[in-house]
């Protein structure tokens, strides 16, 4: 029995040993790539396009609602002259205007965030691609992006390979 738990514990040692020395081979850098793809000359395009976007969603609103309002100052000139047959007939077609505008305002929201990452897509399989790049010339085991915000603690010998991919992408 003696014998068996000694065995044990040279093997829990031996583990640990190596569980040790391997951890300590592992290397880790982080790179904000917030910082990254900002810094990137096609982020001022993305943003340019976006706002382009944004103008063009707010002149079909804005549009929209002219529309509304023109249907129903015209409903409200012309109401005591109409027919009830006419009147009703106006009366759902400014509901039925006022719904597609409502349904449009809650759209946007998601039409925003769809056109941002298909923007957004080429730009970020750039910087991801540098990080693969550089994360494996520097033989990193791993590396954290900062911009996600999951780091908790950053050690003074943590490597920081935000320049490196900058460098790698030529900004």
């Amino acid at each position: 029995m003696k014998k068996l738990s000694k065995v044990l514990v040279l093997l829990v040692l031996a583990l640990g040993i190596s569980s040790a020395a391997n951890a300590q081979s592992q290397k880790i850098g982080y790179v904000d790539s917030s910082v990254v793809s900002e810094s990137m000359p096609e982020a001022a395009k993305i943003q340019q396009d976006l706002q382009q976007y944004l103008t063009e969603l707010d002149q079909e609103y804005k549009t929209m609602t002219a529309e509304l309002q023109n249907k129903y100052n015209d409903y409200q000139a012309n109401a005591a002259t109409m027919s009830q047959i006419l009147r009703t007939s106006k009366e759902k077609e400014l509901m039925d205007l006022q719904s597609r505008i409502q349904e449009f305002e809650g759209s946007v929201e998601n039409a925003v965030a769809q056109k941002r990452l298909e923007l957004m897509q080429p730009l970020l399989e750039k910087v991801q691609d540098a990080i693969n790049k550089v994360g494996k010339e520097k033989g990193l085991t791993y590396v954290i992006d900062k911009a996600l915000g999951v780091i908790v603690y950053i050690g003074d010998d943590a490597i920081d390979i935000t320049a490196d991919v900058k460098k790698k992408l030529g900004i």
